[in-house]
């Protein structure tokens, strides 16, 4: 009887304790579920934030990356840029390795993010001032160059009516052949109309008058050109040449007058030294350097 009692009262005991027990155990379950719940929701969280912190990153250096272009010109500015581009890629690089839940470094990075950003918005609105100084001075060049332009073009009008004023007054004041005429002349200097007997030819011509040619001595030289296209010339080589655009030509007659501004006739004689070719010749009259007539003539057999 004794013994039964002793383990009757020890069930007694042990009972309630192990039913402590239980719902401790429970409890302490309840609780470690109901804190990895909690932590696991955190970590989730801080993976959250992590990941919206690198979008940030990311975007703000693509912001970098649309103000690095051509148009900015201010060598410094373009290096504070640079800089500041390549801190936010080292930033954002550590923000990638760094883990979720080491929120003292996500938090820096974060205060980090919001100082750079800072920066970059002092460097956009230098970027806006020098852009709008770049469009008002490239205005302000572009006005220049137009009116530059302008000027210029009203210099090479002007320059041009110079020119063909210039040009009037020359051809004004060049002395012009008025009237030709040939005569071929036998041996007794009497006109013949064959070629065989011609031994000189006759040029009669008129210089017409011209008030504001200038006045006095003056050479006319003429050019006598066969109809196979080869010019008559003097014997000696190196007392026919005469002046004519910048250059020495060849010359077949001269002859030295004086001018007073009145029309005169005046003739040259070319003696025939050469067989004489039937066809059609050309006279070309050259005074002060210049042509003044041509005039063609044919010789007949």
């Amino acid at each position: 009887m004794g013994d039964q009692h002793n383990q009757l009262m020890n069930k007694k005991i042990i009972i309630p304790i192990l039913i402590i027990l239980l719902a401790a155990i429970g409890a302490l379950a309840y609780l470690y579920f109901a804190q990895k719940q909690e932590m696991t929701e955190m970590v989730e969280q801080m993976e959250f934030e992590k990941s919206e912190l690198e979008d940030e990153y990311e975007d703000l250096a693509m912001q970098f990356d649309g103000y690095r272009t051509p148009d900015i010109s201010n060598d410094s500015l373009t290096q504070l840029l640079s800089q500041e581009q390549q801190r936010v890629r080292d930033l954002l690089e550590e923000l990638r390795i760094t883990k979720a839940t080491n929120a003292r470094r996500i938090a820096e990075l974060k205060k980090e993010l919001s100082t750079v950003r800072e920066v970059m918005v002092s460097y956009v609105h230098q970027i806006d001032s020098l852009n709008q100084t770049n469009k008002r001075l490239t205005a302000e060049n572009r006005q220049v160059r137009e009116q530059y332009a302008v000027v210029q073009q009203q210099a090479e009008q002007l320059q041009q009516q110079n020119t063909d004023l210039s040009e009037k007054v020359t051809r004004a004041s060049m002395l012009e052949i008025t009237a030709f005429s040939v005569t071929p002349l036998n041996k007794r200097d009497r006109k013949t109309n064959n070629i065989n007997q011609m031994q000189k030819i006759q040029f009669d011509y008129t210089i017409g008058k011209n008030v504001t040619c200038e006045r006095g001595m003056k050479q006319i030289y003429m050019r006598i050109v066969r109809p196979d296209g080869e010019l008559i010339t003097l014997p000696d080589p190196q007392n026919r040449m005469f002046a004519f655009e910048n250059s020495e030509i060849e010359y077949s007659l001269t002859k030295e007058f004086e001018y007073g501004g009145e029309a005169m006739d005046d003739v040259l004689y070319w003696t025939v030294g050469e067989i004489l070719y039937k066809g059609t010749y050309n006279a070309d009259f050259f005074i002060d350097g210049a042509l003044i007539a041509s005039y063609p003539f044919v010789l007949k057999k």
